[in-house]
């Protein structure tokens, strides 16, 4: 139902005249109101591109302030809780570079009686480890052989002087890629299965023993021995500490586990 006042004091012709001054006014307001909603429109629109051009240089940015790699990050590596740097193989190709080309006179070089299992090397830069580092290295030796895969808590883990590691076999016998021959004195020290992973003050995932990246993490979780893949995991742990998925998975130890309790 529709309701019209009119105005007594005017005719019914000066009525209808007031009645369609009002409809050409309203009829004015709703074209302005369209044309107001248009630009509204078309402005939200604009800074809707804005925003994803805005969105897309940050990630550019991103990509390209992206941390740099250091260069013993191509291996397995930490640092002991002492600040020592300490790296290690991850397959046969990678054990012969860093024995050959990483290794000098005053490092000390760690290995197992077990076959397959990586060398590690600590770069002393002159400096006599403590008892604490040597047996950071030890366990880092351990957790990341076969030993890990095997399900053992350890194994026998030796350490010697560069000068003990040789390429030079025995009469009759061959040395594949990535095996070398140890010389003279072993020194077996006590180790233990022993791994966390972390993300170190300038973003790069560490991996080796717990007491080691507690001490140079802020974030990291511990990991033991298990039956869940590899990739899963890291992606558990990615939530956990953030990171980088990929030097993640490259981290950790081979051959399934799972985040300890």
């Amino acid at each position: 139902m529709v309701r019209i006042e009119l105005d007594i004091k005017k005719s019914l012709e000066e009525n209808a005249s007031s009645y369609f001054e009002k409809a050409k006014k309203a009829k004015k307001k709703i074209a302005g109101a369209k044309k107001a909603l248009e630009k509204a429109r078309e402005k939200l629109e604009c800074l809707e591109e804005k925003k994803d051009v805005e969105i897309k240089a940050a990630e550019a940015k991103k990509e390209k302030t992206k941390r740099k790699a250091q260069w013993y990050e191509k291996f397995r590596w930490f640092r002991t809780s002492e600040g020592l740097l300490v790296i290690g193989g991850r397959d046969a190709t990678t054990n012969e570079i860093v024995v050959k080309k990483h290794t000098v006179a005053d490092d000390i070089v760690f290995h197992t009686d077990m076959a397959g299992s990586p060398f590690f090397i600590i770069q002393c830069e002159n400096k006599k480890p403590s008892e604490q580092s040597l047996k950071e290295v030890a366990d880092a030796t351990c957790s990341f052989s076969r030993a890990w895969k095997l399900g053992l808590g350890s194994q026998k883990i030796f350490h010697v002087n560069p000068d003990q590691v040789t390429k030079e076999a025995k009469a009759g016998e061959y040395l594949t890629k990535g095996s070398f021959m140890i010389k003279g004195k072993t020194n077996y020290i006590d180790n233990k299965i022993n791994a966390a992973v972390g993300i170190a003050d300038d973003g790069a995932v560490m991996a080796g023993p717990v007491e080691a990246i507690k001490k140079h993490c802020r974030q990291y979780v511990e990991l033991e021995q298990g039956s869940e893949k590899t990739s899963a995991i890291a992606k558990k742990i990615l939530k956990k500490i953030g990171g980088d998925l990929d030097e993640i998975i490259r981290a950790m130890p081979s051959g399934g586990c799972r985040i300890k309790q």
